[in-house]
């Protein structure tokens, strides 16, 4: 489905003119489509149905927003954390507890203490130091906590590099040829049950090929383990299918052809499938709404300086990231622009020499595309305040975080006493 059609000469939402949104709430403002992350989760579970109760837990990272969680957990869909802050979220949005995973390469034994406490599926270990203080704090709670292990296959996933996680000199898991020791050392530990092992090699894959390369090696190692007397029943495979940012480009593999090479490349494994997806869920369901402030004339093109910035979107800044931008209300004049913000910084920068509707002062534009890493990554550099956002269902929609502005900031912010004395 197209969450943001053109109908009766203005963008919507679903059902609702983005120019509605706009007058009742400001700019900039993310919007999110309801229906977009509904069929993006039944695409997914469909493909994956041939699969013996696999657990599709949506990575909370890529747009943490509750009513986006609470849209999801009517799907059926658990959550990937990698914060109890994501923890907490996730079962406020109601999500049981046993479909939860903990992810993340620095769990704190007070995260462990509590998600422990709150119950979960399992924890996904990254390193022996973190296993021994799991066993450590489960120990003295008197409980057992359910573990995988992540590997690191060394396999480049052919992403951004900064979204690249299964490559030997990433931060993630252990080397997968250090598995059997790890795991018989976590064997030995008390308070400590192994029951899978993890892996995610990145973010935003356009090919199967890495994916199939990685999970070749797991399969592997899972006999491998069993060998060795490990009882072996979760496998969890990450996340990381990429989605059509350029429709100038070949799209990107579909939930069914990854499907599909699951069950090929899984077919004896005899474990429950665990499944990380975030960007594939949301990341085409939602945009960023925003009003030019004015046209700058350029030395080759002209800067079209919008309200909204890198604070809200870092995507462009932090990745190079394109993503697609376009007139709320097309005037049917195409022009070369380039795309800024009004931030005091070179790379406050969302497109350049881009070919797009003729827009001036006043006119409203959407970039596409946004609903992951968008707002769970905004900042308030300058003292912007966070943008808001709203939820749309068909005809109805809702701000779902309100703006906060900069008085509530300094509202946060205390003088020590001896500022406070000054006359």
């Amino acid at each position: 489905m197209e969450p943001f059609p053109l109908r009766d000469g203005a963008i919507h939402c679903e059902d609702v003119p983005l120019p509605l949104i706009a007058r009742e709430v400001g700019t900039p403002v993310f919007v999110y489509s309801s229906s977009k992350m509904r069929s993006q989760a039944r695409e997914l579970r469909a493909a994956l149905a041939a699969l013996d109760d696999p657990l599709i837990a949506y990575a909370v990272k890529a747009n943490p927003n509750a009513a986006l969680l609470t849209t999801l957990a009517a799907e059926g869909l658990g959550a990937d954390v990698v914060s109890i802050g994501e923890y907490r979220r996730a079962r406020a949005a109601g999500i049981p507890a046993d479909r939860i995973v903990f992810s993340g390469v620095g769990k704190t034994a007070a995260e462990m203490r509590e998600a422990l406490a709150g119950g979960l599926c399992q924890f996904n270990l990254e390193s022996l130091p973190e296993a021994e203080m799991l066993s450590d704090v489960a120990t003295a709670m008197g409980r057992t906590a359910p573990v995988a292990f992540r590997v690191n296959p060394d396999v480049e996933a052919g992403s951004h590099a900064k979204i690249s996680t299964g490559a030997a000199h990433n931060k993630f898991g252990i080397p997968i040829d250090q598995a059997p020791a790890a795991c018989a050392r976590v064997r030995d530990l008390p308070g400590l049950a192994l029951q899978g092992l993890a892996v995610h090699i990145g973010s935003q894959l356009t090919s199967l090929a890495p994916l199939e390369a990685a999970f070749a090696k797991v399969g592997a190692m899972i006999a491998e383990l069993r060998a060795q007397g490990h009882a072996i029943r979760t496998a969890d495979l990450g996340g990381g299918l990429g989605i059509r940012y350029d429709p100038s480009l070949p799209p990107p593999p579909s939930p069914n052809d990854y499907g599909a090479m699951v069950a090929r490349a899984t077919r004896d494994w005899k474990v429950r499938l665990i499944f990380e997806p975030g960007r594939l869920i949301v990341g085409e369901a939602g945009a960023l709404l925003t009003e030019v402030i004015r046209v700058k004339p350029g030395p080759k093109y002209p800067f079209v300086i919008l309200d909204a910035a890198m604070n809200d979107l870092m995507r462009p800044t932090l990745y190079d990231a394109w993503h697609a931008i376009d007139a709320v209300a097309p005037k049917r004049e195409r022009v070369v622009a380039d795309v800024v913000g009004p931030i005091c910084e070179t790379g406050d920068t969302f497109a350049t020499s881009r070919s797009m509707e003729r827009v001036e002062a006043g006119d409203l534009m959407i970039i596409r595309t946004a609903g992951a890493y968008a707002a769970t990554m905004a900042g308030t550099y300058n003292s912007r305040p966070l943008a808001p956002e709203v939820l749309v269902d068909g005809a109805e929609w809702a701000v779902v975080r309100e703006r906060r502005d900069v008085d509530a900031f300094l509202r946060d912010e205390t003088l020590p006493p001896w500022l406070e004395r000054r006359d």
